[in-house]
């Protein structure tokens, strides 16, 4: 797939979200993949322009694929909301978690398996599909239960799952995330209920959906991308599942992942590029450069401060001195500088970082990303 790696001239790695992108990422890579929850929409309606923005991608010649760990729905159910909500889809365009679990389990236990399938319509759906036989109760003898997330699941589907799974069924979770994103905030996910089943019977699910790379594989396959881009509002399933796929990834902030997450993320769960939302993908995006003992981004520098802390300080003027700067600002560079600067700090850890923020702009800038200051 793609180089994710931005590196020196002399062959030595930058540390993640420090090249940039001196073209728009529409031209840089040839298929976007996206998620969907936190990315397009967040529970029934569009994220608040993003729809326009990949028209816009399309026309730039990118081509979109759908890539959800969301198991409640068909493809062709998602591909109709996504229709609705201005986004041209059809089924063929979206790989779901459910799928992923039902080829797995296929090739695990060969057609013909008896699958007890807990969550929305898209489990069973996806299970049929793959030649599996699907049943309803514990009592069935199921080899596996198959669990993805569903509104309606509730207590009398967990507890058929922990029967058949302390009755010998493998146990197969769509995904482990523990939260969906909604207008209310965060509420339960897949993982939470998960963690239900496994808690009861004391055996860990099989997982299938990202960060597993089959998933974005599959729409690689689908799309012919030779450049993929993960377009992704969770680092520990998009952003993981982006590096352990050797594709280079997009987060974007209109999710679940916030500034303090981003600037704590581990090594693997560190994105190549960062925007506002997925209109990012039409944008060039600024690099992080060496600023002496500290990095800038633009109009922003990051220096070393004492007791092992970082000082952001706004010195206009600073943007037309970087190479391939973007036009006109995101309001996120002063945030790019301080990952890239923390991380190279701690190139193997994910620790916290203590933030100063020198004059007006700086402080309000820690304040807006929601960063506490030392």
């Amino acid at each position: 797939m793609t180089d994710t790696g931005a590196g020196r001239s002399d062959g030595t790695e930058l540390p993640s979200l420090a090249g940039g992108s001196p073209t728009p990422l529409t031209e840089a890579h040839d298929v976007a993949l996206l998620d969907l929850d936190g990315v397009v929409y967040v529970g029934p309606d569009a994220v608040p322009g993003v729809p326009e923005a990949l028209r816009g991608v399309r026309d730039a010649g990118m081509r979109l694929g759908f890539v959800t760990n969301n198991a409640a729905r068909t493809p062709e159910d998602v591909a109709a909301h996504l229709t609705e909500l201005g986004v041209e889809a059809t089924a063929a365009d979206v790989i779901t978690s459910s799928q992923a679990a039902a080829t797995v389990v296929a090739e695990l236990l060969g057609p013909g398996a008896r699958i007890l399938a807990v969550g929305g319509p898209g489990v069973a759906t996806a299970a049929r599909a793959a030649g599996l036989v699907v049943v309803d109760r514990a009592e069935d003898e199921p080899d596996a239960v198959v669990q993805g997330y569903g509104r309606e699941v509730g207590w009398a589907q967990l507890a058929e799952a922990v029967v058949a799974v302390r009755n010998g069924a493998r146990h197969v979770a769509t995904n482990a995330d523990a939260t969906i994103p909604s207008p209310r905030g965060p509420l339960p996910g897949n993982g939470a209920m998960v963690g239900v089943v496994s808690a009861v019977t004391g055996r860990p699910p099989l997982i299938t959906g990202k960060p597993d790379p089959a998933m974005h594989a599959e729409c690689v396959r689908r799309t012919g991308a030779q450049r993929p881009l993960v377009v992704g509002d969770r680092l520990d399933t998009d952003i993981e599942g982006a590096r352990r796929a050797d594709a280079a990834s997009l987060l974007v902030l209109s999710g679940v992942t916030d500034a303090a997450t981003l600037l704590a993320a581990v090594p693997g769960h560190r994105p190549d590029h960062l925007s506002r939302d997925a209109a990012g993908l039409l944008a060039v995006h600024p690099p992080v450069l060496r600023d002496g003992a500290g990095w800038r981004c633009g109009d922003w520098v990051v220096r070393p401060a004492e007791a092992d802390g970082l000082l952001l300080v706004h010195e206009p003027g600073r943007q037309a001195q970087t190479d391939h700067a973007a036009p006109g600002s995101d309001g996120l560079d002063g945030l790019r500088a301080l990952c890239v600067a923390h991380w190279a700090r701690h190139p193997d850890d994910g620790a916290d970082a203590r933030l100063l923020g020198e004059g007006t702009s700086a402080r309000e800038a820690l304040s807006e990303w929601g960063l506490a200051t030392g």
